[in-house]
């Protein structure tokens, strides 16, 4: 069992840039595969990045990648979204996502409240 407490949202111009954070509790935190994931009013929610736990390997969508960077910090339980570069149709609620599994794909066990970030023009 874990709990996912976000910050770090909110309104940023085009071409700017935010820092999400997520702090899990929970001892076992170190195993667990986290990702962040996005929803906009009217689409689909989508994976923006995933991070394993033993390799440090990364996954991110084409729609973000060279512009987004997850990162986690065991020691402190928490994971990061470096977002750079941002533009308008980056504008969503933000989900931290966590796992007891190695695979970046597939279904997530635990989620955050979400965080809104605004990309105006």
């Amino acid at each position: 069992q874990v709990q996912l407490v976000e910050s770090g949202g909110g309104l940023v111009q085009a071409g700017g840039s935010l820092r999400l954070s997520c702090v899990a509790s929970g001892r076992t935190f170190g195993t667990y595969t986290m990702a962040w994931f996005r929803q906009a009013p009217g689409k689909e929610r989508e994976r923006v990045a995933a991070i394993s736990w033993n390799d440090g390997s990364t996954l991110y969508p084409n729609s973000v990648k060279g512009r987004f960077t997850i990162s986690r910090d065991n020691a402190k339980n928490t994971v990061y979204l470096q977002m750079n570069s941002l533009r308008p149709e980056d504008t969503a609620v933000y989900y931290c996502a966590a796992r007891a599994s190695t695979y970046l794909r597939g279904s997530y066990d635990y989620w955050g409240q979400g965080t809104q970030v605004t990309v105006s023009s």
